[in-house]
């Protein structure tokens, strides 16, 4: 199922023209890793036969499978833990503060995947700050992958994933087995949105937001596009909203709009003053 140098050049340049992703050269060998399964399950007996088959129509489903195929995918539990903490002991605080006026928050988890940031975030909610469930609380989570999205939305995980970063308290309290699968409860997926949004396209009307996650996404975009992304972020967080990148990632160099705040061993950013 190997791919020749021409048709990796085509696969990088669909998925990047699609989702900004860049597929530079040496990863050749995540093509063959990603899309052997999708050339099977469309019936070509090879992923240069897939690609010769795409170059020669217009884009459509297949190209799209392709597309999302090609998506980075990793992710879990409290992915990296401080962050999670940083938004109990800090952040939240402090909007719930701000915001006890007007009873409102909007939250917002940019390439969610198959949705165990989201989850993470609500339990917080949920286990932390109970008096937000009579607020007028939006926790929307999005994604360019219809099929993670479809994932996320019905959340079933396996007993690797609920391994990986949920501590052992929180899976019973949150979750009902389902034989060999966890099944989040009815009162966390009900918190949540589920949304189609491609980042790097025009993206649909979203509210202004209070919280902003988005991580471990802007590594996998080139710095014009990480540039563009951050501008559209920095239009769409109020004024004293926080913005939570991964950890490999910054708004220095890239958009002098923001600031950032350290927290022992983790950090966020905010809007300058």
């Amino acid at each position: 199922m190997s791919i020749s140098h021409a048709g990796f050049e085509y696969i990088s340049s669909l998925v990047r023209q699609h989702s900004s992703i860049v597929l530079d050269s040496g990863k050749e060998y995540l093509v063959d890793q990603r899309l052997t399964s999708v050339a099977q399950e469309e019936g070509f007996a090879s992923i240069e036969e897939l690609a010769g088959w795409l170059r020669a129509r217009s884009f459509n489903g297949v190209h799209l499978k392709v597309v999302e195929a090609m998506t980075t995918n990793e992710t879990s539990f409290f992915r990296d833990f401080h962050p999670f903490e940083v938004l109990r002991r800090v952040t939240l605080p402090d909007l719930i503060s701000r915001r006890g006026g007007e009873r409102q928050l909007n939250i917002w988890c940019a390439a969610c995947s198959s949705g165990q940031e989201p989850y993470s975030i609500a339990i917080v909610l949920r286990e932390h700050f109970p008096a937000l469930l009579n607020w007028n609380l939006r926790m929307l989570a999005t994604d360019l992958s219809r099929k993670m999205l479809a994932r996320a939305q019905m959340g079933r995980f396996n007993q690797l994933e609920v391994n990986r970063g949920l501590p052992a308290n929180l899976l019973t309290k949150y979750f009902e087995n389902r034989g060999i699968e966890w099944q989040v409860k009815d009162a966390i997926r009900k918190m949540i949105e589920f949304q189609v949004v491609n980042l790097t396209a025009p993206w649909p009307f979203l509210p202004a937001m209070d919280l902003v996650f988005m991580r471990n996404v802007l590594i996998y975009f080139d710095v014009q596009t990480k540039k563009t992304t951050l501008a559209k972020v920095r239009r769409l967080l109020k004024p004293d909203g926080y913005l939570f990148l991964g950890g490999a990632e910054t708004t220095i160099n890239l958009d002098d709009s923001f600031e950032r705040l350290q927290f022992e061993r983790s950090s966020c950013y905010r809007l300058r003053r």
